[in-house]
């Protein structure tokens, strides 16, 4: 493994501007930053900031020290290491119990990406790790190693949109053990040879997704936040596959409507919880794909408590 130092690698922050304009920020108020990152939406929100203060949350160590770097001017912030998963009972701990404004933005760092030794990318022959907290426990190895066919079929299925996820589960048994990313590559290779774009795309993010429990962390995280925001604050979410952004989509529905029965002449005063601020997704400028091609499946939506 590489020493932090020696890593020299590059983030451009999605869809920044946008946001944090989203967010609509006030001077004075509390915000948190659900995945730090490389901390460039933590920079824009503390440049608005006066007397407010910032809590940022990151479960990567070398994601922290890169933005611990990059915000050292500032001291209104404070880092926490930990899963977005845990809000609430962080944020209680520094005796937070409200704030004006949350964003997430889901998707991987470019420090994850381009860190080869972290095993997200299926681009170079290195161990089956995918965890973005490396203090935990489980790896994709383990899961390609260990998990039954059906929870492998599953899987590739549900959070890859797989086509060929039986044959690729079925494949990985065959030849386990798979100690690295071009064993599973080979496999991915051998179905996937006609696919648009690289085989193992929608394999790799399915194992990334079950390691770190992305959708299920997001969807406790999203009540959280609601119940976190002041009357008239924010949340802001970067999703960057159809999994995600239905979740947030579905989520951001749900609570900003009111469910009166059909047919009946019931006139209500009763308020949503939820304000949808963006109607439709926004989505990255030309100027931005340009710069940055990793943002070209951004989308962000934005919501304002009511109530």
């Amino acid at each position: 493994m590489k020493a932090l130092g020696d890593i020299m690698l590059k983030h451009i922050t999605v869809l920044k501007k946008e946001t944090v304009d989203g967010l609509n920020i006030k001077k004075n108020g509390i915000y948190v930053d659900a995945t730090l990152g490389g901390g460039g939406h933590s920079e824009a929100i503390l440049e608005q900031l006066d007397s407010g203060f910032l809590y940022a949350f990151d479960q990567d160590l070398y994601a922290i020290k890169r933005a611990s770097e990059r915000l050292a001017k500032y001291s209104n912030f404070k880092i926490i290491h930990s899963n977005f998963a845990y809000l609430k009972e962080k944020l209680n701990e520094e005796g937070i119990t409200k704030i004006d404004g949350i964003l997430f933005d889901l998707g991987l760092s470019s420090f994850q990406i381009d860190d080869s030794d972290r095993g997200f990318s299926y681009l170079v022959d290195k161990p089956l790790d995918m965890r973005m907290n490396q203090q935990q426990r489980i790896t994709a190895k383990e899961i390609v190693n260990t998990y039954e066919f059906e929870q492998l079929r599953d899987i590739f299925f549900i959070y890859g949109e797989e086509k060929n996820a039986s044959k690729i589960a079925s494949e990985i048994i065959k030849r386990r053990p798979l100690e690295t990313t071009f064993d599973l590559v080979a496999i991915t290779d051998k179905y996937n040879f006609k696919q648009k774009g690289h085989s193992a795309k929608r394999v790799f993010q399915a194992l990334r997704i079950e390691v770190n429990q992305e959708l299920e962390v997001l969807k406790d995280a999203l009540v959280q936040s609601m119940e976190l925001l002041n009357v008239g604050g924010r949340m802001a979410l970067i999703s960057f596959h159809s999994l995600e952004d239905r979740i947030v989509k579905h989520f951001f529905k749900e609570y900003s409507e009111i469910k009166i029965p059909k047919g009946l002449p019931i006139i209500s005063n009763e308020v949503a919880p939820l304000k949808l601020i963006t109607r439709k997704a926004i989505l990255p400028t030309e100027e931005e794909l340009l710069e940055n091609k990793r943002s070209h499946s951004a989308k962000l939506r934005v919501a304002e408590k009511n109530k």
